[in-house]
């Protein structure tokens, strides 16, 4: 686990409605989310913060500021500092795909393959119904 940490802003004098955030970091330009609470502000800067760093070299992160020092520079705004796991934001952000051995009947697995069916195909369809079945739940 890769765990970042930076301070954030959060504004809602912009927004035309308290309690709506603005999420900005003023050491990772471009990470900017929102959120209709602060929590939720919170949680999507942490998303913004992760998939603008997940590619980032460790090296290579900006330097995070002191949390007091954006403070006084920002008095009348929420100024929290969030964290960020930028190995699950890498896992987020990219799909890729895995091999997975199956066993299955040799009598299906011929009659599929004579008709040119998919396995990977069918098997990510048939893993996705039962995921959706077993959330709506």
């Amino acid at each position: 686990m890769t765990v970042v940490v930076y301070p954030a802003i959060l504004d809602d004098r912009e927004n035309g409605k308290k309690g709506y955030y603005t999420v900005t970091f003023p050491d990772v330009l471009g990470a900017i989310s929102e959120g209709h609470s602060k929590g939720e502000a919170m949680i999507n800067g942490a998303e913004a913060l992760g998939g603008i760093l997940c590619d980032t070299p460790l090296n290579e992160l900006p330097e995070a500021s002191n949390i007091e020092k954006i403070k006084k520079e920002n008095p009348d705004v929420i100024v929290v500092e969030i964290a960020s796991d930028l190995e699950l934001a890498k896992k987020k952000s990219k799909i890729t795909t895995v091999k997975k051995n199956t066993t299955i009947p040799s009598d299906l697995a011929f009659e599929a393959e004579q008709a040119g069916i998919n396995f990977s195909q069918v098997l990510t369809e048939a893993l996705k119904s039962k995921l959706e079945q077993i959330k709506g739940d």
